[in-house]
Formats: C-alpha cells, structure tokens, sequence
C-alpha cells in the first residue's frame, strides 16, 4: 500500500508537471508580464552563452558559431517527471545581421515525454540555427525542433571536430540526474507578451525584431556583444 500510494503521488506530481509546460506553451501570448522578466532572462541568457565560451568541452560551439545564423539561448529549462514527464523554459533568438548580431526575440520551450524518468533535471541549453530553412520556422508562432527542421546534438570535448550535418545543433549542459537532454520534438512557441513588454511594442512578432528590425533596445546591447566576440 505505501509502495502503490507512493507511485499515485509520484504520477499525480508528474501530471501536474506536464500541465505546467502545458501552460507555459498556452500563455505565450497572453500572460502579462513586467519588462523585467525579459530582462532578467537577458541577462542570464549572456551568462549561459559566457558558460559555453569558457566550459573546455565546448570548443565545437566556440569554434562554429561565427558559422550559425541565429543562436537560440535557454539559460533553464526544467525536466521532471516519473514515467510521463515533460519539460519547460524560457528562451531567446539572436540572428546574425551582415557582420552585427540583432535581437533577442523571445520564446516559451515546451515538450511532454513517456518513459522511466526520475527526478528532476535542470539544463542550460545553446542551439546554433545554421540554415535558412530553420531560422524562417523559427520566425512561425510555433515550430518543432526535429519536425520543421532537423536537429542534431553536437560534439561535445575538448578535442570535438566532427562534422555535423542538420539544421539546428544543440549542446546542453545538464545539472540534475539526467545525462543530458533531448530536445527532439521540443515545440517552440513565440512569446509575444514578452516581446511587447521587452520592446514596449504591441504584438511584436520575431519578424519585426530580427528581420524587418523595426524595434531595438540598448538593453540587449550587452549580450549582443559577448555574441560578436563569441564568433570571432
């Protein structure tokens, strides 16, 4: 009885936490948030890019992100579950403009899994976009990584030169009881509601930020320079 009353608990926790990256996904354009949220994951988003740039294991990244055409930063995303589980976090897109780096545009991470899963994981990711194709489904309200457009995890070592070959290349650095996080089949949502609040805009779009590049904030003036010096 305390076995099975321990796994009915376990399985209502994991419900609960499928729900949540449910509702991160849902709220993407609806939440009402303060511009110092976005700040606030400005700021981390340089932190974690700077981890990357300096971590030994990371050289395939330090080596190939002057070749990427936008960076797709997520300083936590958080996987929890047992036997369904699901995973959630706030990210950012940088996109290369010429020889200068435009953004961010923001975005909800969200995916729901089935299988033996126990704890809970919290990983810091960094995914290179290096095609056309990957960046224009980025520029969608929703786009699946592995779905629209091919994803790949990258070489991770000191001594890492392997060619990879996909649209979108993902290196994560995990802290939790996982080995590492798949995203495949990861949705990612557009986050307008953080775009206004960031840009003091209404329904800014990724578009408008790094395409057309109708709005900009010296805020981000920071992270865009660890980027510039990144891919050098």
């Amino acid at each position: 009885m305390a076995i099975a009353s321990a796994i009915s608990r376990r399985l209502q926790c994991a419900a609960v936490g499928v729900f949540a990256v449910a509702l991160l996904a849902s709220c993407a354009t609806t939440e009402s948030v303060s511009s110092s949220e976005p700040e606030t994951l400005v700021a981390e988003a340089q932190t974690t890019l700077n981890n990357f740039l300096r971590d030994p294991d990371q050289t395939w990244v330090q080596r190939n992100l002057d070749r990427a055409k936008a960076v797709l930063i997520a300083p936590r995303i958080v996987k929890a579950g047992f036997i369904f589980g699901g995973s959630g976090g706030r990210a950012l897109l940088v996109a290369k403009d010429g020889r200068t780096w435009v953004g961010p545009a923001f975005y909800n991470l969200a995916t729901a899994s089935v299988g033996f899963q126990a704890g809970v994981e919290v990983s810091e990711a960094v995914i290179l976009v290096m095609t056309d194709k990957a960046f224009n489904s980025l520029m969608a309200s929703s786009f699946k990584l592995g779905g629209d457009a091919s994803i790949a995890a990258g070489p991770v070592g000191a001594g890492a030169k392997s060619d990879v070959t996909a649209d979108l290349i993902a290196f994560t650095r995990s802290k939790g009881v996982y080995g590492g996080l798949n995203l495949d089949g990861t949705v990612v949502h557009a986050n307008t509601a953080w775009n206004d609040a960031y840009y003091g805009g209404s329904n800014v779009l990724p578009p408008d930020i790094l395409i057309r590049k109708t709005v900009r904030s010296p805020k981000s003036a920071a992270l865009l320079a660890e980027v510039t010096k990144g891919a050098k």
